[in-house]
């Protein structure tokens, strides 16, 4: 039974989680919200980080029960990328940190691994291909061989940061969050506006799209021809037709039955409901979190990091880095079978 603590705060959120033995003991974390029509910047969103991360890692242990975490935490984990780098730093130094307090050993997270192994262990998914779709990242993956190879990605920029600047045009708040914001709106319209759909192959491209209703949408809701709800609707239904195709031929091509969507936007109902739909065409079966686990949160980085040290992997103090590249199919995945 092995008890880790995770540190996560790659982007705008900031969390600590406890788990043990498979268990979610605690999960706190919080967010950074830029005003209206901007988003968030590395040394604002680190000194947010560092404003917090001590009052999380109490937070987080008192919620627990841990009296002693010298004696009853066994690994301390850290995501050491991908992300933004000033954050990625804070919760590095934060790990390192308590690693020597507690003279434990410490483990070196990839962000995406976190996601992938904590929707395995929360919907009971066993080998599905998965869609990983955040602010940063697009990529539609699947296991084989000791790694998570990756089928298709985007080439360009990343469906949540897609929304999340179609967001700033709106003026619309980042509280929860762009995206969220965005997909209630979109409940609202019903007028497609037709944009570029750009799949090559396995990959996706939002660059032109956001570029096409960046320049369009302002004039024609002020002419009164669409909504803003009509131009979020569209977005959404779009970019969310892109990556189901892409989704569903990476599952054609390893015949699987099971997909598994993780990362921030794995949150939105839309999307979900057309995987589903897709999922059930292929006799299939779509597994999916809800924000507490969708969202970057500490527990998911608990958890890739249970995997390794069950593995024998930890990582060398001197390695304790981070960087803002890392791939998800650089990382041994010495946990699972070949």
């Amino acid at each position: 039974m092995v008890c880790a603590l995770g540190i996560e705060g790659s982007a705008n959120k900031v969390g600590v989680g406890i788990i043990r033995d498979g268990v979610v003991l605690a999960n706190p974390r919080r967010t950074f919200n830029a005003p209206p029509g901007e988003g968030f910047r590395p040394p604002e969103t680190a000194d947010h980080h560092r404003r917090h991360i001590v009052e999380l890692v109490a937070e987080a242990l008192k919620e627990a029960s841990i009296k002693d975490p010298s004696k009853e935490i066994d690994v301390v984990c850290y995501t050491k990328g991908p992300g933004m780098g000033a954050p990625l730093q804070v919760c590095a130094v934060v790990a390192r940190t308590l690693c020597q307090l507690w003279n434990k050993p410490i483990i070196g997270v990839n962000h995406c691994i976190g996601h992938i192994e904590m929707g395995r262990l929360i919907t009971g998914a066993v080998n599905p291909v998965v869609l990983y779709v955040s602010g940063g990242n697009t990529q539609v993956i699947a296991y084989s061989e000791q790694c998570y190879r990756i089928f298709g990605e985007t080439i360009d920029i990343a469906v949540g940061n897609c929304l999340d600047r179609f967001a700033r045009v709106l003026k619309l708040s980042n509280d929860p969050s762009p995206g969220y914001n965005i997909e209630q709106m979109a409940l609202r319209g019903s007028k497609l506006f037709p944009l570029p759909y750009t799949v090559k192959g396995m990959d996706v491209s939002f660059s032109g799209l956001l570029s096409a209703i960046e320049s369009n949408a302002p004039g024609l809701i002020a002419a009164g021809e669409y909504t803003a709800e009509d131009m979020c609707f569209s977005l959404q239904e779009t970019v969310f037709a892109m990556l189901v195709e892409i989704t569903e031929r990476a599952m054609a091509h390893c015949g699987s039955a099971e997909v598994l969507v993780v990362g921030g936007v794995g949150c939105n109902q839309r999307l979900q409901q057309m995987m589903g739909v897709m999922a059930s065409e292929r006799g299939a079966t779509l597994y999916a979190t809800d924000e507490r686990f969708c969202i970057d949160n500490g527990a998911m980085i608990a958890q890739a990091g249970v995997e390794m040290f069950n593995s024998g992997q930890t990582t060398a103090f001197d390695d304790t880095w981070c960087t803002q590249r890392y791939r998800t199919d650089q990382v041994h995945i010495s946990w699972r079978s070949k």
